[in-house]
C-alpha cells in the first residue's frame, strides 16, 4: 500500500522575490482596486465575466470567487492549486504520481481518474479556450490578470463538463505602452523562479508581447533506489501574443503558448507491506521512495488561439474564439514503490483538440445576454503496461477516444423592474464519440509497445471499436431582487451534465458489457444567495446555500471473476444528494488594513451505489458503506493585511490561515490512505515602490 503525499503538502518554503517594472505599471484586477476604493471614495466595484460578459460581482446570481494575478503573486502562490486554500468547497490538487495533472472537485463533483478519454467534472478555461484534459493543467501563475472560480454546474454557458463548476484563467491584455517586467524568486530547496515579460507597441494599432518563465527546485525527497531527486521541479513555459485594434470597437488577438515539464516522476511513499511485500520496512521520510521503475517524466503542452471582438453597434458585439491545443505525456508509475517490478506501470498520453466558438453579445437598457455556437473536435489517445514482476507477466492497455461536440446556447437577463431581474439560459449539446480499446496479456516484463520486443503475446482481453452519441438540454433560471443598490438576493436553478464515454481500462473477458460504454451523469442544482456591500462599502459579504441531486454518477466499480481476480469497470452506478453553505467576507475599514475570510460546508451522501462484492454476480447497493472522495465537510480560511507608507513605498504584511477537515481519497474509507484534517499557516511581507516599478517580497508557505 502506497501513499502519494499530495494532500498535506507539508513543505516549508521561504522565498525572496523582486519585480522591477519598466515604463508602465502592470495591470491589476478590479478586486485589488476595490480595497483602496472602498476606503477612499466608496466605489468598491469588482468586475467578473462569469456569464461571458462584464458584470459587477454583486450582480451575478451565482457563487463566484475572483482572484487577481497580482494578489496571488504577492501571496507567493506558485500555481492554481493555491486557490484551494482560499475558495470554499474547492479541491484543487496535483494527481497522484504526477507533477502537472490536475484533480479538481467543487461541491463534491469532479474527476478523480485522469486517464485519457475520461471527462473532467470541473471545466478549465484559459482566455475562454476550453482545456479538455487534466494532463498539464496545473497552470503556473504568471502573466495572469485574474482567475475566477465558478461554483455549481455551468452547463448553460460553459458546456457539458462543467457539472461541478468552472475555473477561468484570464491573461492580461497587452495595451499600447512599451513595458517590461522581471520577477525573480529564490526559496527553500534551491527554488529559483524567473519570469520575464515584455510589451512592444508597433504603431498605435498593433502590439506584440510575450512572457517566459523558468522554474527549478531541488527535490525535497529522494529515490533511494536510483539516487534521483524526488518532488523536484523542472519547468519552462512561454507565451507570445499579437494584438491588433484597427479602430474603436474592433479587437483581434493571436496567441501561442508552450509548457514543458521535465520534473521527475512522483512515486509516492509506501506506508505498509502486503502480500509478498509483508516484510517491507517503511521509510522514515515520507517524501522518499524506493521506486525501481525509473524517474523519467515529461509533459508537453502547447496551443494557439485567435480571438476577435467586433462592436456591431452600441448594443451588439460579435466575438469569435478559435483554438488548437496539443499535449503529450510520457510517464512511469511505480505502484509498489519497491526496487522490484512488483507492480509497475509505464504509460503515455497524447491529446489534441480544436475548438471554435461564436458569441453574439447584447447589452440593452433592460435586456442583456449572449447567444453562442460551440464546436469541439478532439482525440484522446494513450497506453500503459501493467507489469506484475512476480508472475513475469504484463497486460498492455491502449486505446483512443475521438469526440465531436456541437452546442448552441443562449443566456439572457431582463430587468422586470428596477429591483427585480429575471435571468434564463438554455444549452443544447450533442457529443459523437468513437472509442477504440485494446487490451492483451504478454509473457515478459513490459510489452513490445514499451520496449520489450521479446515479449510473448497471449490472450487478447479487449479489442473493439464502438460509437455512441449523447445529447442533452441544460437549462438555467434565476430571479434576483435588489432591495437597495448594494444588496442582491437571488435564487437559481441549473442543470449540468458530464458526457458519457468508453472505459479505456475495460476488460471484455471479465465484463463483456464494457464495449457498450457508459452514460452521461447529471446534476440538478438549486441555490439561494445574497451578495452585498455594507457599512459604507467597507464590508463585502457573499453568502450561498445549495442543494444538488446527482444522478447516473460515473463510478469505478470492482467486478469479481471466476478465477478469483478483480476487474475495474466504469458504470453509472451512483446516485446522491449534496447540500451545503458558502460564506465569503472582505472587510476594508481603512486604506491600511483589510481582512478576508471564507467558510465552506458540504454534506454529500450516496443514495445508491451499485457494485459487486464477496464474489457475487449480482450488483449490490452499498451506498451506506461509500463516501464521497476529495470532499472535506468543512473548509475555511482567514487572512489579514496590514499596510503602511514607508521609505518611498508601501509595506504590507499578510498572515493567512487555511483549514480543511478530513476526507477520503476514494469511495471506500482507508485510514492509511485518507487525509486527516489539517491547518496551514502562510505569511507574506512585501514592499512596493510608490511608482509601482519595484516590489520586494518575502513569503513563507506551510509554516
Amino acid at each position: 500500500m502506497s501513499k502519494n503525499m499530495v494532500g498535506k503538502m507539508m513543505l516549508p518554503a521561504l522565498m525572496l522575490s523582486s519585480a522591477p517594472l519598466a515604463l508602465a505599471p502592470s495591470l491589476a484586477h478590479a478586486q485589488d482596486a476595490a480595497a483602496d476604493a472602498a476606503a477612499s471614495d466608496n466605489n468598491g466595484v469588482i468586475v467578473v465575466t462569469a456569464r461571458r460578459r462584464e458584470e459587477t460581482l454583486i450582480d451575478v446570481p451565482i457563487a463566484v470567487s475572483a482572484f487577481s494575478g497580482e494578489k496571488l503573486a504577492e501571496q507567493g502562490a506558485v500555481d492554481i492549486t493555491a486557490l484551494q486554500q482560499q475558495t470554499p468547497n474547492l479541491t484543487l490538487q496535483i494527481a497522484r504520481g504526477s507533477n502537472s495533472t490536475l484533480i479538481a472537485f467543487i461541491r463534491g463533483v469532479g474527476q478523480q481518474d485522469p486517464l485519457w478519454g475520461f471527462e473532467p467534472g470541473v471545466g478549465l478555461y484559459v482566455d475562454d479556450v476550453y482545456v479538455a484534459r487534466p494532463q498539464g493543467a496545473v497552470l503556473d501563475i504568471f502573466d495572469v490578470d485574474r482567475i475566477e472560480v465558478l461554483r455549481g454546474p455551468q452547463g448553460t454557458l460553459y458546456g457539458r463538463n462543467t457539472i461541478g463548476g468552472a475555473i477561468k484563467y484570464v491573461t492580461k491584455k497587452l495595451g499600447h505602452d512599451f513595458a517590461g517586467k522581471v520577477r525573480g524568486v529564490y526559496g527553500s530547496y534551491n527554488q529559483v523562479d524567473l519570469v520575464g515579460q515584455v510589451t512592444v507597441p508597433l504603431g498605435d494599432k498593433l502590439t506584440i508581447g510575450g512572457a517566459l518563465a523558468r522554474y527549478w527546485r531541488d527535490g525535497y525527497g529522494k529515490n533511494l533506489t536510483t539516487g534521483a531527486e524526488h518532488y523536484n521541479k523542472d519547468v519552462i513555459a512561454g507565451r507570445i501574443s499579437i494584438e491588433f485594434e484597427p479602430s474603436d470597437g474592433v479587437f483581434f488577438r493571436l496567441a501561442g503558448d508552450k509548457t514543458v515539464d521535465k520534473s521527475n516522476a512522483r512515486h509516492g511513499h509506501r506506508m505498509v507491506g502486503n502480500g509478498a511485500l509483508a516484510a517491507y520496512v517503511p521509510l522514515s521520510d515520507v517524501y522518499d521512495t524506493r521506486a525501481g521503475i525509473g524517474d523519467k517524466n515529461k509533459v508537453k503542452n502547447e496551443g494557439v488561439s485567435f480571438t476577435g471582438e467586433i462592436e456591431l453597434s452600441d448594443a451588439l458585439t460579435f466575438k469569435t474564439i478559435s483554438a488548437y491545443r496539443d499535449g503529450h505525456t510520457d510517464t512511469v508509475i511505480d505502484f509498489d514503490n519497491t526496487p522490484d517490478p512488483a507492480l509497475d506501470v509505464p504509460a503515455f498520453y497524447d491529446d489534441r483538440q480544436f475548438t471554435q466558438e461564436f458569441q453574439l453579445l447584447y447589452e440593452g437598457e433592460r435586456l442583456q445576454g449572449v447567444f453562442g455556437l460551440f464546436y469541439l473536435d478532439a482525440r484522446a489517445k494513450g497506453a500503459f503496461d501493467t507489469v506484475v514482476g512476480a508472475l513475469g507477466a504484463t497486460t498492455l492497455t491502449s486505446g483512443t477516444v475521438k469526440t465531436k461536440s456541437y452546442a448552441a446556447f443562449a443566456d439572457f437577463s431582463y430587468d422586470l423592474t428596477d429591483q427585480f431581474k429575471l435571468s434564463a439560459g438554455l444549452r443544447w449539446t450533442k457529443d459523437d464519440k468513437t472509442g477504440t480499446v485494446f487490451r492483451r496479456n504478454y509473457t515478459g516484463l513490459r510489452s513490445p509497445l514499451f520496449g520489450n520486443a521479446a515479449a510473448v503475446p497471449g490472450l487478447i482481453r479487449t479489442n473493439y471499436t464502438n460509437d455512441r452519441s449523447f445529447d442533452q438540454f441544460t437549462p438555467r433560471v434565476s430571479l434576483s431582487y435588489k432591495p437597495i443598490e448594494d444588496i442582491n438576493l437571488y435564487a437559481s436553478y441549473g442543470k449540468g451534465f458530464k458526457s458519457g464515454g468508453f472505459d479505456m481500462r475495460g476488460d471484455a473477458v471479465f465484463t463483456p458489457t464494457t464495449v457498450n460504454g457508459y452514460k452521461p451523469e447529471t446534476v440538478d442544482a438549486f441555490e439561494v444567495g445574497m451578495k452585498g456591500a455594507f457599512l459604507d462599502r467597507t464590508l463585502f459579504v457573499n453568502l450561498a446555500g445549495f442543494h444538488s441531486d446527482y444522478k447516473d454518477q460515473q463510478v469505478t466499480i470492482q467486478v469479481p471473476n471466476v478465477a478469483g481476480g478483480i476487474a475495474s469497470f466504469v458504470d453509472n452506478a451512483g446516485k446522491a444528494k449534496i447540500y451545503g453553505l458558502e460564506l465569503e467576507m472582505r472587510m476594508v475599514p481603512s486604506r491600511n488594513f483589510s481582512v478576508t475570510a471564507a467558510f465552506g460546508y458540504t454534506h454529500a451522501d450516496y443514495k445508491k451505489f451499485l457494485t459487486y462484492i464477496s464474489g457475487g454476480t449480482t450488483p449490490i447497493d452499498v451506498a451506506s458503506q461509500r463516501v464521497f472522495q476529495n470532499t472535506p465537510k468543512y473548509s475555511g480560511n482567514v487572512s489579514a493585511t496590514w499596510s503602511h507608507d514607508i521609505a518611498g513605498g508601501r509595506f504590507a504584511v499578510t498572515p493567512a490561515l487555511s483549514l480543511r477537515s478530513d476526507y477520503s481519497q476514494f469511495e471506500i474509507k482507508n485510514a492509511l490512505l485518507d487525509q486527516d484534517g489539517y491547518a496551514l499557516v502562510d505569511a507574506s511581507a512585501t514592499w512596493t515602490s510608490d511608482d509601482d516599478r519595484f516590489q520586494i517580497g518575502v513569503h513563507g508557505r506551510n509554516l
